[in-house]
């Protein structure tokens, strides 16, 4: 590791965190006077842009995307790994209007959750599952019928490189219920950018975009068929990315 690699990793937080509070102001004086969809490009596309540039220029954590002519034209559910905060910061860059799944908490943070509160997210209080996945059911078809992708990361928390979580029903089951596919996608960021910790690590991410999927039964055995074909193609081609670095 590059001596100056911490230097780089501390200026990278520190504009991170500046520009987040400049953002949050900025963006609680004039978002509300705006369209859902300009408010969204102002509000979090252009952010998360800069917070991806910002550790591509000063950490050098630079990333390839294939898969691209899987999108589908119309908006439905992303189903993604959660290793790290990069891919947060990418996938709501990437994709828009994107409406995403977190939990409740984050809205009491001053500025930064008031602020997340104008983008329409799924604020689903983790406490109460039965709860979270009626309030998945209903807001999740709602911003998917308004027009906005829908973003799950099924596993419900950053999960260490090498290691798998449980992956809920949820994302498939919206999917189901709209008659909308499921747009799997796996990365290997979590090796560049680890889930706990300040460390960092130079590189190349690999972003894989997989072919989108329907469920192909009915019922309930629908949604159980669909998630778990998602979850296999997801957990196999992460497996293939962390292979190629280690």
């Amino acid at each position: 590791m590059s001596a100056l690699l911490p230097i780089r990793i501390a200026l990278f937080y520190l504009l991170l965190a500046f520009t987040a509070f400049a953002w949050c102001l900025v963006s609680l004086v004039v978002a509300p006077f705006m369209s859902f969809r300009t408010r969204y490009r102002f509000v979090v596309q252009a952010w998360c842009r800069s917070a991806v540039w910002l550790a591509k220029t000063i950490v050098g954590l630079r990333y390839e995307v294939s898969g691209q002519e899987n999108i589908p034209d119309r908006p439905c559910v992303i189903l993604s790994k959660h290793q790290s905060t990069w891919e947060t910061f990418f996938l709501s860059a990437y994709f828009e209007p994107l409406s995403q799944v977190l939990k409740r908490e984050l809205l009491y943070v001053p500025f930064f959750g008031w602020a997340i509160m104008l983008l329409k997210p799924i604020a689903i209080d983790r406490k109460n599952p039965k709860a979270a996945l009626r309030q998945l059911a209903k807001q999740g078809h709602e911003r998917l019928m308004q027009g906005a992708w829908v973003l799950i990361f099924p596993e419900g928390t950053r999960v260490p490189v090498g290691q798998s979580g449980k992956f809920s029903r949820g994302g498939a089951a919206l999917a189901v219920n709209a008659d909308l596919p499921v747009l799997p996608v796996a990365h290997n960021a979590g090796l560049f950018w680890p889930r706990s910790g300040w460390g960092k690590r130079s590189g190349t991410i690999q972003v894989v975009i997989g072919p989108a999927m329907r469920a192909e039964s009915e019922g309930p055995r629908a949604v159980a068929e669909l998630n778990q074909r998602a979850e296999d193609w997801i957990n196999t081609k992460v497996k293939e990315l962390e292979s190629l670095i280690r």
